[in-house]
């Protein structure tokens, strides 16, 4: 059964890799070839892609199973997430299929509206779950 738990786990990566990525870029790295970070960053990426992948529907488990209501703007809601979702979803792997990851790549990924777009996201049903599950 997926819970808040699981929820907030996959919020908790996609913030970290977002966390990693701002000081990837601030290292002024011209690639990640031989480079420690440039691995963890690729790991730290392939996690959040995965986070991304699920993160709609998770949250759509969690609506449900914690029986929020009303349930129409948590589903409309999802609706956005699920593009959002799909277009940083789409970045991630477009950098992730770059031979080098450069730090001035990785800070456009960061400047990226979609991804952007995705975290704003996040933190607001980080909150509203929070919200929702404090009044129960």
């Amino acid at each position: 059964m997926t819970t808040f738990s699981d929820l907030k786990t996959q919020v908790e990566v996609v913030e970290e890799t977002y966390e990693m990525m701002l000081g990837y870029a601030a290292q002024g790295l011209e690639g990640d070839e031989g480079s420690k970070s440039g691995e963890q960053l690729r790991t730290f990426l392939e996690n959040a892609d995965r986070a991304i992948e699920s993160l709609a529907e998770t949250f759509r488990t969690v609506v449900a199973t914690e029986k929020l209501e009303p349930q129409e703007p948590y589903l409309n809601f999802i609706e956005v997430l699920e593009t959002d979702a799909r277009t940083a979803g789409a970045a991630i792997r477009l950098v992730l299929a770059q031979k080098a990851l450069s730090s001035q790549l990785i800070d456009n990924l960061n400047g990226s509206i979609h991804l952007r777009a995705l975290l704003m996201n996040i933190f607001l049903i980080d909150e509203v779950i929070k919200l929702a599950l404090r009044k129960k």
